[in-house]
């Protein structure tokens, strides 16, 4: 398992979204900001994660499991 970082965009939201009240305006405004942020980091990781999937599984049929586990 990977030590993931989090990227600084979404800890400087965070930070900011912090500092304001609930349910003020600016709240709900950086709240969805912060969502649309994690949303499209989480959907790179996915993205990463299927790629690397797609490239073992091809070299599992190019050489066969027997060289991976080498």
């Amino acid at each position: 398992m990977q030590n993931d970082i989090i990227p600084q965009d979404i800890i400087k939201i965070q930070k900011k979204l912090a500092s304001f009240e609930k349910d003020s305006r600016n709240y709900k405004k950086y709240t969805k900001i912060l969502a649309k942020h994690i949303k499209s980091y989480t959907m790179k990781k996915r993205v990463n994660s299927h790629i690397k999937t797609i490239e073992t599984i091809e070299i599992i049929e190019k050489d066969g499991i027997e060289n991976i586990t080498k």
